[in-house]
């Protein structure tokens, strides 16, 4: 079988062999020093100022909509724009605090939130909550452009993005703050963990203090005297003070060696990625059956997956049997499009139609693109493709 997820790291068997042999040697294997340097190096190889690492992708959206609540530049009842075709803990984070969603549609040639179907609904958001589907985008300055002049925050979830580049710029890096996820499947993989990115200072000190249960003690020194300062502590009672609403989203010591570990192959996964995304693409391409995408204004694509999409729902089951028969692991196109989802219908009334999202939810489908493919399984696939 040609499965999504081929490995758990990039290069395994030395990632485990070290893991292990960091397991024997440490100190301490909750968040610390490892930690804190595999912040430090992927802000630096993403190009932000600030990361905060946690757990888990998901739980890095719902940090950063806590910590954007807690600053005050998100207030309960705001609307929020999110992209329709996406991961549903995309969205359930505006649910579960309290903001009122806003599903915005994707373009068929690019799957993604596009500045015509954001300008229906913009001026009635205060933030937009973009996922950069499988490491595509759209118009992306533009998209920043018209969230900027109607005074609404843009947020980007980049988990299946890494490394993608449009307009001489990585995905992740047209936003206030924008997340990632280390999960196995994903590009760099620390079994679990997330990322949250930001160059701003102040959304960055939130961000650290509702990562851990809401108190200071993971701020540099004169941030940490400053809030107790504010708060009327001092230092003892100050071990066990909560500054805002948090949880704990720590990630471990294990999490950061591994990161540190697969940072060193950034560029080697991301241009194989490429290279893959590369062929599929040209092999999709003489194939009516599928509907094209028009990616031309990006520099660089590196998805953990390829996605496919179908004319109609009779040729979706056709080529859904297909693959599968020839041993192709296949999932929905991220999950399909959220409003259709159970959740979404629970939670939320009167959700607005997504025509699109809806065609790539029922005549889409992907298969895995990651570094270990071999030239025989690439070639399977691009035969798929050809029809």
């Amino acid at each position: 079988m040609i499965k999504l997820i081929k490995s758990t790291f990039h290069r395994e068997a030395e990632t485990r062999r070290a893991l292990a042999e960091f397991v024997l040697r440490a100190d301490m294997l909750s968040m610390g020093e490892q930690c804190r340097t595999f912040e430090q190096a992927f802000a630096l190889r993403q190009g932000r100022r600030h990361a905060v690492f946690v757990g888990n992708g998901s739980v890095a959206n719902l940090l950063l909509v806590q910590a954007l609540l807690n600053e005050g530049r998100l207030r309960r009842g705001d609307r929020v724009g999110f992209s329709a075709l996406t991961w549903p803990t995309n969205v359930m984070p505006l649910l579960q605090l309290g903001l009122e969603p806003v599903p915005v549609d994707c373009a068929l040639d690019t799957l993604n939130v596009s500045p015509d179907t954001l300008e229906p609904c913009v001026a009635g958001l205060r933030a937009l909550f973009l996922t950069n589907v499988l490491g595509f985008c759209d118009d992306l300055p533009a998209l920043r452009v018209m969230c900027e002049d109607h005074g609404v925050l843009l947020l980007e979830d980049n988990c299946e993005a890494l490394g993608s580049r449009t307009a001489g710029t990585q995905l992740g890096n047209f936003s206030l703050a924008s997340t990632f996820s280390f999960f196995v499947g994903h590009h760099l993989s620390t079994v679990e963990g997330g990322m949250v990115c930001t160059d701003d200072d102040e959304l960055h000190e939130r961000l650290v203090v509702s990562r851990a249960h809401g108190w200071d003690r993971d701020l540099p020194p004169e941030r940490r005297a400053r809030l107790r300062a504010e708060a009327g502590v001092d230092d003892f009672h100050a071990r066990y003070t909560f500054h805002d609403l948090a949880s704990n989203f720590r990630p471990t010591e294990l999490n950061g060696f591994i990161g540190n570990r697969q940072l060193r192959h950034w560029d080697e996964i991301v241009e194989t990625r490429a290279a893959h995304f590369a062929r599929f693409s040209q092999a999709m391409a003489g194939n009516a059956d599928f509907h094209p995408y028009d990616l031309s204004h990006m520099d660089l694509v590196s998805n953990f997956a390829m996605p496919v999409v179908c004319r109609t729902p009779e040729l979706a089951g056709k080529y859904r049997a297909e693959f599968e028969a020839a041993g192709v692991e296949i999932r929905p196109v991220v999950a399909g499009d959220i409003t259709r989802q159970p959740f979404y219908r629970r939670h939320v009334r009167d959700a607005p139609a997504c025509p699109v999202a809806g065609l790539v939810h029922g005549n889409g489908f992907y298969f895995g693109n990651n570094p270990d493919l071999t030239g025989d399984e690439t070639a399977v696939l691009c035969e798929l493709l050809g029809g």
